[in-house]
């Protein structure tokens, strides 16, 4: 009998996060494993897509998004990154980041064409190279600080011989939540013009930093004209089940996105649309205040992970706080995920799965922190007892 999934997809199976949530509801305990906030996000935003909904229309927004969203999204490019966009030419709205960069990578690659990743990594990346019919090749980050060194970019892009065609670069970073700095990112800058490599930046998390400051690829030297940036309103403001991202870039790069993105699903959740135009225009003080209440969360869940007597690597910026298990005497991060719920009530996930090489991060596992202030005291309550 045939296998019933093409071979570039079988090593993928199910998602981490589909099988730690199923762990989690078998075993009712906290779910720390996958990235979602417990509280919806702010209630104008949700009562401007209700209105919408009721006032409509529901049929297809159009392929590139919903002016009104377009128009929103060249707004806050040019409000927070002094960035002009041509909201017709420039911007392509997307089912979620996650479709955004996979309609990026399928319009850009062909078959035998290599991708530069930084691992770990955000387990669709990998995924979305295969169904592109591309390769991987990795550059890996490792604690304390998961440093990227841009010699070891440069390193894995002649190694391809000329194959490699994009950089997909994650920062402000999952899972570690580090924030690349200006230098790094310059010298990222120099090795995409000098070697005529396209990058695809994932900013989901561009208004979440804490500490350090995002600095957008796109705005440095050359590289407007060879950046694709992919980002989402979900993360921002606790809307994760909205998916609704955009691509922005060059008209060309754009085009290539926006071909591939049309055969995916063509368009999608036009009153949420309307929606996040209003969310994109809110305040300055609204953004602050989301960020803020991480800020608050990510120094609770930290404190309690280290008084579990957790090596626990303060993020940056983002959703998750990486620790590691080795720190009470644990060998195998993968293992200690799998019994977590049972041992203590509480779901992690371990960071070894987002990598090609596990032994870089065998015994690290990530915890995620948008979660109400008690549940963040339960679960570290839950946690205390590895230290006993």
């Amino acid at each position: 009998m045939p296998h019933a999934t093409a071979a570039r997809l079988r090593p993928f199976g199910t998602t981490i996060f589909a099988e730690m949530t199923a762990l989690a509801a078998r075993t009712g305990a906290i779910n720390l494993g996958q990235g979602f906030p417990d509280e919806d996000g702010p209630v104008e935003i949700r009562r401007a897509a209700a209105d919408a909904l009721l006032a409509g229309p529901n049929q297809y927004a159009p392929a590139r998004g919903l002016p009104v969203l377009c128009e929103a999204i060249a707004a806050h490019a040019a409000r927070f990154h002094g960035t002009t966009l041509d909201p017709e030419t420039q911007v392509q709205v997307t089912v979620g980041a996650t479709e955004g960069i996979a309609a990026s990578l399928l319009g850009l690659l062909d078959p035998g064409d290599e991708v530069i990743l930084v691992e770990p990594y955000y387990d669709s990346y990998a995924a979305i190279v295969a169904m592109a019919g591309a390769t991987r090749r990795t550059v890996g980050v490792r604690p304390p600080h998961f440093a990227l060194d841009p010699d070891e970019v440069e390193a894995a892009v002649v190694a391809s011989g000329g194959r490699a065609r994009v950089l997909l670069l994650n920062s402000p970073h999952n899972p570690t939540g580090t924030v690349l700095g200006r230098e790094t990112l310059e010298a990222l800058a120099r090795i995409c013009r000098e070697h005529d490599l396209v990058a695809v930046c994932d900013d989901v998390y561009e208004h979440l930093v804490y500490d350090g400051e995002h600095v957008p690829l796109h705005t440095l030297e050359g590289m407007a004209e060879r950046t694709l940036t992919v980002s989402s309103v979900g993360k921002t403001f606790a809307l994760t089940g909205w998916k609704v991202g955009w691509v922005t870039g060059p008209p060309d790069l754009v085009a290539a996105a926006a071909t591939a993105k049309q055969f995916l699903t063509f368009s999608g959740h036009g009153p949420l649309q309307q929606a996040v135009a209003l969310a994109l225009g809110l305040s300055d003080g609204t953004y602050a205040a989301t960020r803020d209440t991480l800020r608050a969360k990510r120094d609770r869940l930290c404190a309690g992970l280290e008084s579990a007597g957790l090596t626990t690597f303060v993020p940056a910026a983002g959703y998750f706080a990486v620790v590691d298990v080795a720190s009470i005497g644990e060998a195998d991060g993968h293992a200690f995920c799998l019994a977590l719920p049972e041992r203590a009530g509480v779901v992690g996930v371990p960071v070894s799965v987002f990598c090609d090489d596990p032994e870089l991060a065998r015994t690290l596992v990530r915890f995620a922190f948008p979660k109400r202030e008690a549940v963040i005291d339960e679960a570290a309550s839950r946690l205390a007892g590895l230290a006993r």
